[in-house]
């Protein structure tokens, strides 16, 4: 059959798993009912769905006109790089989608250099033509702008161009929505311009694992692209991992794709894409490769990780009840897992039973820790860091590429508060009210800012960054401008305790919440930590004193979420995470320990 695999590949929020909702819908993949009703399909994670951007990339497969279409659906935020630039491999070319109002962004630079470092034939798709405010020529233009910068060749910057709106599911080679009829002209964009996979079916196996996930009955099951070679299911296969190792297996299960779902077949050939099982060791960037010739493929490789953050075991008062997993054994098997499936991501045991894991961003790191929650453990997280590197002697820090967009009635303070963090700015460009902003930033500067610049532009801003380069750190910084207030008792939240303290600054938590001593129940609205007792009662009497009569109400209190509370913390305060609750609180529960500590009196 004629096979064409095709990545897609985006800024986030410009159209990647709509288009690919489109594409499934027009080939006519049966879809059951519940997916009959659903957008974005293929953002089957809860967490995908909730935040409306795509983590995981997946798989599906259609049928149209004879033609075998692998699509891969990837995401489009530079944290999940890694997931990025393994699938990339997997691809011959690339659907590059570009909004139509927005034109190239950050993560559109990012993606599309890695397509064109792998010399994968690209087609530009200008999405939400349908949208207001649409600049269909200009954002041509910067897209063109975009691959010369890149240093694209002449043959890569001949290319084709596709108008679409995917949530209309239409398509065609002008931009006039009237002639658009269906998604059809995609289909045979990627006919045209794409080539059929190479590799030859009669030379030894050379299959590369680019995904890996898990199930109960048939255990690690991997998937890849076969580069070389033909796979049978019950095959004998060679297994070589990282090291070069080499062991051999036996295939206890071959799958292809057909539309959403794995299927299982007896045989597949050079230039499919299958899911296999049968190897329990293997991982991502490994080789499955013939038995009696067994070559290996090129490693994998990924961006390093530029943040960290230190994961320990959960030790508050309030530790066990929420949670199923709580102990230092469940917590570092659950971690070192993960690296079987993410390879941007690293994790170190240090000597003190705690684990420093590493990650491409804050999202990146984040989205573990809600990934871990769910699944039903406990723990505890300290403040990021950035990732330092000594090069030629000198400490260097990562720095980002950082791009804002807000009205311009905001700019002004959105240029002070990136100037207070040492951001540079690098140029600016006004568009219908709408001011956007390209800064270079050192990538400890952005820690804590989003939440700030939502509040700053009353929800209207939207920032992204890139990784730019590691360079020399020049700044002092200064920590957190404001102190916590600190719960000075365990207890249950009053209403008279909150009363007495809401005006000392934003608290975080109203009535009848369970608290501990040493938890941060507040920010304070000014320098320094300060006890509170949020659960301290009124005194009964039988009398009654002038001025009894009414009470001030409480303000609203600020809902904490696992973004804001790491965004929040200082170096002295960690975040317990468990299934039911995000909690902030000091390393030292104890006011006395502290001083102690701060005296060098405690280790």
């Amino acid at each position: 059959m004629d096979i064409r695999n095709v990545a897609i590949i985006a800024h986030v929020d410009h159209g990647k798993t709509t288009l690919v909702d489109a594409l499934l819908r027009q080939s006519k993949v049966h879809l059951d009912k519940e997916e009959e009703g659903m957008t974005c399909i293929m953002d089957n994670n809860d967490i995908e769905r909730e935040r409306g951007i795509t983590i995981f990339s997946k798989n599906a497969s259609v049928i149209w006109h004879v033609v075998k279409f692998n699509i891969i659906d990837t995401p489009g935020h530079a944290d999940f790089g890694g997931e990025v630039e393994r699938v990339l491999k997997m691809a011959d070319g690339c659907l590059l989608l570009v909004d139509a109002k927005e034109g190239p962004m950050p993560q559109t630079r990012f993606v599309l250099k890695k397509a064109l470092e792998l010399g994968l034939t690209i087609i530009v798709v200008i999405n939400k033509i349908d949208k207001d405010g649409a600049r269909i020529q200009y954002v041509l233009d910067k897209i063109l702008e975009l691959f010369m910068e890149l240093g694209a060749d002449d043959k890569a910057l001949d290319f084709p161009v596709i108008y679409a709106s995917a949530k209309l599911g239409k398509a065609g080679l002008e931009s006039d929505l009237n002639k658009m009829k269906d998604i059809s002209p995609i289909f045979e964009a990627v006919i045209r311009y794409i080539g059929k996979p190479s590799g030859d079916p009669n030379k030894p196996l050379q299959l590369l694992v680019s995904s890996i996930t898990g199930d109960n009955f048939l255990g690690r099951i991997a998937t890849g692209r076969i580069y070389n070679g033909t796979i049978k299911n019950g095959q004998d296969v060679m297994h070589i991992n990282r090291n070069g190792q080499m062991k051999k297996y036996r295939i206890t299960s071959l799958m292809g794709y057909n539309g959403l779902d794995r299927v299982e077949i007896q045989e597949a050939k050079a230039g499919e894409i299958v899911a296999v099982s049968g190897i329990p060791d293997i991982v991502i960037g490994e080789t499955i490769a013939d038995i009696n010739n067994p070559v290996a493929l090129p490693l994998l490789q990924v961006d390093e990780p530029s943040v960290k953050v230190t994961f320990l075991p959960n030790n508050s008062p309030f530790m066990g009840q929420e949670g199923r997993y709580v102990t230092s054994r469940q917590l570092r098997e659950r971690l070192y897992k993960e690296l079987e499936t993410d390879m941007a991501l690293k994790v170190e045991d240090t000597e003190d039973g705690r684990w420093i894991v590493s990650g491409r961003g804050e999202l990146h790191l984040t989205i573990l820790m809600e990934r871990l929650r769910r699944e039903g453990y406990e723990f505890q997280v300290s403040r990021p860091q950035v990732i330092t590197k000594e090069i030629n002697g000198k400490k260097m820090v990562p720095f980002d590429e950082l791009f804002i967009e807000v009205p311009e009635i905001y700019q002004g303070i959105v240029m002070q508060k990136i100037g207070n963090r040492n951001g540079i700015l690098q140029n600016v460009a006004t568009n219908n009210g709408i001011v956007y902003l390209d800064f270079l930033i050192p990538t400890r500067g952005l820690f804590g800012y989003k939440n700030e610049l939502m509040t700053d532009t009353k929800g209207l801003g939207i920032m992204s960054s890139v990784f730019y380069k590691y360079d020399e750190d020049k700044y002092n910084w200064k920590d957190k401008e404001k102190g916590s207030l600190v719960a000075s008792e365990t207890g249950e939240t009053n209403y008279y305790g909150l009363q007495n303290v809401q005006d000392r600054g934003t608290m975080f938590y109203g009535p009848q919440v369970k608290v501990y001593k040493g938890q941060v129940v507040g920010e304070n609205s000014r320098a320094g930590d300060i006890r509170v007792n949020v659960c301290k009662t009124k005194q009964l009497s039988n009398m009654r004193s002038k001025g009894d009569g009414g009470q001030i109400p409480l303000k609203t209190p600020r809902e904490i979420d696992l973004e804001f509370a790491l965004e929040y913390i200082g170096d002295d305060e960690l975040v317990e995470v468990t299934p039911k609750s995000i909690r902030i609180r000091k390393v030292w529960l104890d006011e006395n320990d502290e001083a102690r500590f701060k005296k060098g009196l405690l280790k």
